[in-house]
């Protein structure tokens, strides 16, 4: 099949359509089922809902349209944010759920020779690959991966494979990669592709996916003037359709400053941020541009757990971002943590190494429960009287007399001083 590659400054709905339907119309044969895996709603700017209701108004009724999110370790989506992100007019019945504790197969095993290979001996375990069973189901003629490339804290930029491995993968994988990158070190890998992360995923690809009727459509998009906007969609199967979406979203995803930010406030939207679980990529995105004793003040109006189930929640409570070498420590000690390896990934993610300080202002846990995993505290209306999120703009700002640096949205990009990311 003859691949996109559309590139532009903004890439408008007529223009989605019109290459989705050169596209489909290579197909060989009619396609009488088809499963499309966008990401959740924590990821609508991806565009990914958008793409989803065109493919289903395309397709539908003569095909049969399965719609499976790609959840990962995340809860599944409400009414509500299913009709925010992929409309009305896709029946609720269409959408599948993804679990990934009970949901999953097992279809191969990186080897653990391999995995020391690329994490430069720092781990030697083997990962299981194993993904939802629906998508081992011959009946589909088609499975369509959707997703956004974007800097990224496990895997260095997101998307491609890393949204059928992880998001509709299983707890080895998870686990298991989530904690590789936190070993390998998070600032060594963000924004880039060959991550010790990403060559595990292609290993799976390369000897466990290829037989299945795969295709990713990937987009690269930024906000401009309060909406999302498209700057590439790529689709195919090629990896170097990755690529290139790699080197588009590195020209629009990232900021690469000249010094230090003293003082950096971001605000969390309080219909995608409801946990520190997905809350802390303020943390992740924004540590390669914070100074040596610098200030994260994190708004989070819609934060009201840490972990995104009931396990992992206990696991943040009970060991708190307290560092690389602490949680390492703990990992070799208690089993519980050994027995999830990705909460232990996610505590090391969440804390700066005492290099900066980290503030949560959240909309419903309290002083206590904040202090208690590690962070500082602001209450919420005074974080809100201080740093206005309404009057604020991205980038610098001056408030009372004192230079911050505002934030709108994290899952957005990559901040960093230059030397920081010198490749």
């Amino acid at each position: 099949m003859k691949e996109i590659r559309l590139v532009g400054d903004d890439i408008g709905r007529e223009q989605v359509e019109a290459a989705l339907g050169a596209w489909l119309s290579q197909y060989p044969r009619r396609l009488r089922k088809v499963l499309l895996l966008p990401p959740d709603f924590t990821r609508g700017h991806s565009q990914a809902g958008l793409i989803v209701q065109i493919l289903y108004r395309m397709l539908a009724p003569k095909t049969q349209v399965d719609i499976m999110p790609a959840l990962g370790t995340h809860v599944p989506l409400s009414r509500d944010e299913r009709l925010e992100m992929f409309g009305p007019d896709i029946p609720e019945k269409r959408f599948l759920v993804h679990n990934w504790r009970t949901d999953v197969v097992k279809i191969g095993e990186v080897p653990a020779s391999y995995v020391a290979e690329v994490s430069e001996g720092l781990v030697d375990y083997a990962v299981d690959v194993e993904v939802n069973s629906r998508l081992l189901d011959p009946g589909y003629d088609a499975i369509m991966s959707i997703g956004q490339v974007v800097p990224h804290e496990v895997v260095g930029m997101a998307n491609y494979t890393k949204n059928v491995l992880v998001g509709c993968g299983g707890k080895s994988m998870i686990d298991k990669t989530h904690f590789l990158g936190a070993v390998y070190g998070m600032e060594r890998l963000m924004g880039r592709d060959h991550s010790p992360v990403r060559r595990v995923f292609d290993y799976a690809e390369e000897h466990f996916l290829c037989s299945l009727p795969l295709q990713y459509i990937l987009t690269v998009t930024t906000a401009e003037r309060g909406r999302p906007t498209i700057k590439g969609l790529f689709a195919g199967r090629d990896r170097s359709l990755f690529e290139e979406a790699v080197r588009l979203s590195r020209k629009h995803n990232f900021d690469l400053l000249d010094k230090p930010l003293r003082k950096v406030v971001v605000y969390l939207d309080p219909s995608h941020f409801k946990s520190t679980w997905l809350g802390n990529k303020a943390i992740y995105r924004t540590r390669m541009a914070i100074a040596d004793r610098g200030e994260l003040i994190i708004i989070a109006p819609g934060v009201r757990q840490f972990g995104e189930d009931q396990l992992v929640d206990g696991l943040i409570r009970k060991y708190g971002y307290s560092g690389t070498p602490r949680i390492l420590e703990m990992v070799r000690q208690n089993e519980d943590l050994r027995g999830s390896l990705s909460a232990a990934a996610h505590l090391i993610h969440g804390s700066s190494e005492g290099r900066f300080d980290i503030v949560y202002a959240p909309g419903h846990l309290t002083r206590t429960e904040i202090e208690g995993v590690g962070f500082g505290y602001m209450p919420l209306d005074e974080a809100i009287a201080r740093f206005n999120p309404d009057a604020l703009h991205d980038g610098y700002n001056t408030v009372g007399g004192e230079e911050i640096f505002y934030v709108s949205n994290p899952s957005l990009g990559l901040w960093s001083i230059a030397e920081r990311f010198a490749d």
